[in-house]
């Protein structure tokens, strides 16, 4: 049984046209060039061909991944969700309390991350550190180097 996770409509949709451009352009691509290389002869010291054959177990093995993912995906209401704390698709600001740099975040499901645009999974450190906290909490952080304390200064969606 696949685990449930939870994704905005956009991510949803990302993550099934993910899906059809791997079956319906990669796979045909895989298959040709298996038998591209299986035309060149003896098969027992063909690299390409083994090549070819790793690439397609490779991209198997992707297309699965992510049809459990989509077997359990749920699209998040968010007119359903609670503005009072951090949840899944919260925009929180936070303060670290060592520097006092201020950071913008929005919490999201693990396939729609992106920290370059300010999305962390809810699975991350920092994501399950801020679940459920509220603004005036202080967040405190495991990190490898120790715990980080953030202040919590804003929630918004």
């Amino acid at each position: 049984m696949s685990k449930v996770s939870y994704y905005t409509p956009e991510g949803l949709k990302k993550l099934r046209d993910e899906l059809k451009h791997l079956k319906d352009v990669e796979r045909v691509k895989a298959s040709k060039a298996i038998a591209e290389a299986r035309d060149k002869g003896d098969l027992s010291e063909n690299a390409e061909y083994d090549a070819a054959k790793e690439a397609q177990g490779m991209l198997e093995m992707r297309i699965s991944k992510l049809e459990d993912a989509l077997a359990g995906a749920r699209v998040i209401d968010e007119s359903q969700l609670d503005n009072s704390k951090v949840l899944v698709l919260s925009k929180v600001k936070i303060k670290n309390q060592a520097n006092g740099m201020e950071m913008n975040y929005t919490l999201v499901a693990d396939g729609e991350a992106d920290l370059a645009s300010g999305k962390i999974s809810v699975n991350s450190p920092i994501g399950k550190g801020l679940l459920g906290k509220s603004v005036g909490d202080v967040a405190e952080i495991q990190v490898p180097n120790g715990v980080i304390k953030f202040d919590i200064v804003e929630i918004s969606r």
